[in-house]
């Protein structure tokens, strides 16, 4: 079997012609599909509608501070994630690496842990998008735009992994072009150059603002900003399938970092000095009251409401997608692995794994279908599950990296020679690692802090951190795994 690529003198190199064998998949990801897929990964709802509710709560400095601090912390993630998906791009992405760098039992837990995440967020964007819809046609059944829109999910990811990569890439665009037509026009509404009046900064002196509530209150944002930032990591996943992954992945996550001044920090601040954070509207998660739509109310423009339904349908509909290929390739290289069931690790002509799709969709429709039963309880618990799993797949990334570099200087290796290296290390992985523990332990801080403990709260929040450590060590102990020492990590691809 011929392959497009080797490793030679421990350096990445493209020097054979880009062929597949039949069980490999196809790399027909571009540079600027995986640029835009990176730049997307974090523009959605949390954008789009939570910032109103942080502010809100935190005041805008409050905000804007918890924000800047977790996209730091994203930063360094995915620099580490660059560094090792540039040496080594496979779809498996960190499940591979834990089980190559750190132990298979982890890259076992981790792999199905990422996987679940996924498919129970298409489950939730399924329950996002008929409320969207409702919005234009109130009284239409639920079911039939959920059906709608997980058949165009479906077909995306089914005709060829260069439709993903077209569809994210215009899906990510619109959210882009939104994002900053939104900073121009409230800038310039700041100055009074567009709308009634100029604002300044008389809305930062509004009681106790720009920080509002003190530590405690930033610490409730602290966790939403971590929620809202999940998605950068499908960079890695989607490695395994870029034309030319050592110059394409360090190209994109060089956008993380200001990407998210850009689109988090300057969107937070241009609401906060255009809207009192005392106004109620801002805590209210419906479309017709975002952050965004009062502003484009303010400046004038028509239709604002409908025009931020619309955008937030593309963001649902691009998380949707996203989630439906990531938990898909994820499946399919764990049953590579001999991880999964042997029929999920098959791909047909065009590279796609078919069988591991239809799995994935099958779990989703079926986690979107508890929604409708007893008040929603299996759903509800389905999503604080999932929601637990992004931030153990970080913190899955950050041990990662920092035992791949340690395991690549103990083995003599030039470091010089790497594809692309990551900064500040080890500082970078362990600040890291320590953000997403602290997020990951605070989840529910607050069940714990009043006279009685709340159990309930506390059991619904953590529920996805037992489930993990079930999964991890259940494997362990069955096989007998342990940590593999550095110098015998295996660093060929």
């Amino acid at each position: 079997m011929q392959t497009s690529s080797v490793l030679k003198d421990d350096v990445y190199t493209e020097n054979l012609p880009p062929q597949q064998g039949d069980n490999e998949l196809k790399r027909s990801l571009k540079t600027r599909h995986l640029t835009m897929i990176s730049l997307g990964g974090t523009i959605g709802t949390g954008l789009f509608l939570a910032t109103g509710g942080a502010i809100h709560t935190a005041g805008p400095g409050g905000a804007i501070l918890s924000y800047l601090i977790i996209g730091i912390m994203v930063y360094f993630l995915m620099q580490g994630l660059a560094e090792m998906g540039a040496y080594m791009p496979v779809a498996g992405s960190f499940s591979t690496y834990a089980t190559k760098f750190v132990d298979p039992s982890l890259g076992f837990a981790l792999g199905w842990n990422y996987w679940y995440n996924w498919a129970i967020t298409i489950a939730a964007e399924l329950a996002a998008v008929t409320m969207i819809m409702k919005f234009w046609f109130p009284d239409s059944p639920s079911y039939m735009w959920s059906g709608i829109f997980l058949v165009i999910m479906f077909l995306l990811n089914y005709l060829s992994v260069k439709g993903f990569g077209e569809a994210e890439y215009w899906f990510s665009l619109i959210k882009v072009i939104t994002v900053i037509v939104f900073i121009v026009a409230g800038t310039l509404m700041i100055f009074g150059i567009m709308g009634d009046e100029a604002v300044g900064f008389k809305n930062f002196t509004i009681g106790d603002a720009p920080f509002h509530g003190g530590f405690i209150t930033m610490l409730g944002i602290f966790m939403a900003a971590g929620f809202s930032f999940q998605g950068t990591e499908l960079l890695g996943i989607a490695a395994g399938e870029t034309e030319d992954p050592k110059k394409a992945i360090p190209r994109a996550v060089k956008t993380v970092f200001w990407r998210i001044l850009l689109f988090y920090v300057l969107a937070i601040l241009v609401i906060g000095l255009l809207i009192p954070y005392t106004n109620e509207s801002l805590a209210n998660g419906d479309v017709s009251v975002s952050p965004f739509t009062l502003v484009f109310q303010k400046a004038g423009i028509a239709f604002a409401a409908s025009v931020m339904n619309a955008v937030i349908l593309t963001a649902v509909l691009s998380a949707g997608n996203s989630g439906m290929y990531a938990s898909t390739r994820m499946l399919w290289d764990l049953a590579r692995q001999g991880k999964a069931p042997k029929f999920l690790g098959k791909l047909n002509k065009r590279g796609v794994p078919v069988n591991a799709l239809i799995a994935t969709t099958l779990v989703g429709t079926l986690a979107f279908l508890a929604s409708f039963f007893g008040d929603g309880t299996v759903y509800i618990w389905l999503l604080n599950a999932s929601g637990m799993s992004g931030f153990i797949a970080w913190l899955g990334i950050a041990v990662c990296h920092y035992r791949f570099r340690r395991a690549y200087v103990a083995q003599g290796k030039d470091l010089n020679k790497l594809p692309y290296r990551s900064k500040l290390f080890p500082f970078g992985p362990v600040f890291a690692f320590a953000v997403c523990a602290f997020v990951v332990l605070g989840q529910n801080y607050s069940a714990f802090m009043g006279d009685h403990i709340d159990w309930n709260g506390a059991l619904v929040s953590y529920i996805g951190l037992p489930l993990f450590l079930f999964v991890w060590f259940g494997y362990k102990f069955t096989k007998k795994t342990k940590l593999i020492p550095l110098k015998e990590c295996d660093l060929n691809n």
